[in-house]
């Protein structure tokens, strides 16, 4: 499980969950955390390019960006971000 841990970046602690470590690894590109109308949700950068006002979370050599309205409320960022449509399962 991997930590953000500077707390100077968001203001708190991001737990990123095992399974979306592995779910970014397997696809090996970019993600962002953006706001849609059902919430946060962890888009490909393809589909949603991420912002010079985004947060980073290295997860090995990928990123995931998280935007910085987002990041004031997210303590962790698991599966149930990622829209049903992009066939995690």
């Amino acid at each position: 499980m991997f930590t953000d841990n500077d707390n100077t970046t968001t203001g708190h602690e991001i737990v990123v969950s095992e399974e979306v470590e592995s779910y970014v690894r397997e696809r090996n590109t970019d993600f962002r955390v953006c706001t849609s109308c059902g919430g946060p949700i962890l888009l490909s950068t393809t589909v949603k390019p991420p912002k010079s006002s985004d947060y980073e979370i290295y997860i090995g050599e990928n990123i995931i960006y998280v935007s910085m309205y987002q990041a004031r409320y997210l303590d962790r960022i698991d599966m149930d971000m990622v829209p049903m449509y992009c066939n995690y399962m």
